[in-house]
């Protein structure tokens, strides 16, 4: 049998004490309050509970110490702090003493209840923890498990044997430089230099020095001799991103380049073979630039021996648990902190969204999560705010029953309740609203568009507050 949940208030003002017990008794948690910190320590030799709720600013040792004893001794306990001065320097002197969530006064009692409960999970989290259940090691693997992305798996894996010149195609954030990157370590090529440059973060005027070098004094600032990405790719792998935005006069010297292996420094006279593997990227439309005389033709067709096609990431929805707890294990280790684990309903919350910015948008909202989410579990109301406001994780308009779905998973995940009483009357709403459109607002033809009577239809319209028709008396003379 499981032991109920016990959490301690320590408080100086009764009034905060009583407020407290009452909500936490009310939602079935055990509490017993101290209205100093020095009994709470006195007491925690011999009992420890599951979670403290505690005041800053008390007689004796203040909250602030209290917490840092706590982190000492009992790292693993959770601590919400709540102050009557709410300040900057009080949050983050909360924070960075291992507090598990800071509340300012006056607080939400619902809040104060829901945050609790939190810690009180974490704190399960924490018990039931088993070497088998921590997260995997972070990988530099690809992640892909959806149709479209063992194509591009595929692809790779065909291409492993060769130098063949690839183009990437895919919207901003999608992972170019990663499948690139793959591209060139699975390939005779590994042991060569892979050298990634985007042609759209370079001003125009620098990119042929940039792509062949300089020669000295070939252009004001030009101090001396310098190699270029060409030259420092000879033997491996020069990765072109947003090949689109290469200008017209480095396309043609580009295009030479494929075509007899040697270029020219700027300023130089002395021809320079290498041998590259050429991998371009882009996220436009190169035919359509093509037809508008923005890009070479010819040089298009250079580049388009083989192409990979990269999905957006919601072409990929049964990819994005899979990927986000790999973020998450990844900025964890980058911030030198233990890795947050989403629940099933923050998956799937998140599984639904439309993600305009791909992998990127993904992969920095689990920084986020793992910087400001309080607990080492993540539940939907612990995501970025952006993303609960958001109104874009429905389907495409025309595919009206999956967007239903969506919507029922959405809500669900937010813990709502009773969402037949809101999804009923606009269903109906809608289907009452288009059929009075397609009858002229003739109420009689509505109603056998909808397959009901008359009156069923005059009594759903009083139900649902809409008006009355214009042409309702147009009927009878009709």
């Amino acid at each position: 049998m499981q032991k109920p949940n016990y959490v301690w208030i320590i408080d100086d003002d009764k009034s905060i004490r009583w407020v407290l017990e009452k909500a936490l008794q009310q939602a079935g948690i055990t509490t017993e309050s101290f209205e100093s910190a020095d009994r709470a320590l006195s007491r925690l030799k011999i009992e420890q509970p599951d979670a403290i709720i505690s005041d800053v600013r008390m007689p004796g040792t203040d909250g602030l110490t209290l917490l840092s004893l706590l982190q000492k001794d009992f790292p693993n306990l959770p601590v919400v702090i709540i102050t009557a001065h709410s300040d900057l320097d009080s949050a983050v002197a909360a924070y960075q003493g291992g507090a598990f969530e800071y509340l300012p006064k006056p607080f939400d009692i619902d809040e104060a209840v829901a945050v609790t409960q939190r810690a009180l999970a974490h704190t399960q989290e924490q018990q039931q923890a088993t070497p088998t259940q921590n997260p995997p090691e972070v990988t530099k693997d690809i992640i892909g498990e959806a149709p479209a992305m063992q194509e591009v798996f595929r692809a790779i894996g065909r291409l492993s044997q060769s130098n063949i010149t690839v183009l990437i195609n895919g919207e901003s954030g999608t992972g170019k430089e990663l499948v690139a990157h793959a591209l060139h370590t699975h390939s005779p090529r590994k042991e060569g230099q892979f050298i990634a440059l985007n042609m759209a973060a370079i001003p125009r005027d620098l990119i042929e020095s940039e792509l062949f070098g300089h020669e000295k004094g070939a252009f004001t600032g030009a101090g001396g001799l310098r190699q270029g990405r060409f030259q420092q790719a000879d033997g491996g792998t020069l990765f072109l991103d947003e090949i689109g935005d290469m200008p017209a006069e480095t396309q043609t010297r580009l295009l030479r380049v494929l075509a007899d292996g040697e270029f020219y420094r700027v300023g130089g006279h002395t021809p320079i073979k290498v041998d590259v593997r050429i991998i371009a990227a882009t996220h436009q439309d190169l035919e359509q630039l093509v037809e508008e005389n923005r890009f070479r033709e010819d040089l298009f067709h250079r580049l388009n021996v083989i192409r990979i096609h990269l999905p957006k990431l919601a072409e990929r929805r049964e990819d994005i648990p899979r990927l986000a707890q790999h973020f998450l294990n990844s900025a964890a280790k980058e911030l030198g902190v233990e890795p947050k684990l989403l629940t099933k309903e923050a998956e799937q919350y998140l599984a639904n969204l439309r993600w305009p910015g791909n992998v990127r948008q993904l992969e920095n909202t689990c920084r986020w999560i793992t910087v400001m989410a309080s607990g080492r579990e993540v539940h939907v109301q612990d995501l970025p705010p952006e993303l609960m406001e958001r109104k874009d994780a429905q389907a495409p308009a025309g595919d009206w029953d999956k967007a239903l779905r969506q919507w029922a998973d959405q809500c669900l995940a937010r813990g709502e309740h009773d969402i037949l009483s809101e999804a009923v009357p606009t269903f109906e709403r809608a289907l009452i609203e288009t059929a009075l459109k397609h009858t002229a607002g003739r109420k009689r033809d509505a109603a056998n568009l909808l397959g009901w009577g008359r009156n069923t239809l005059t009594r759903k319209l009083k139900e649902l507050g809409m008006s009355e028709p214009d042409n309702e008396d147009s009927e009878a003379s009709a």
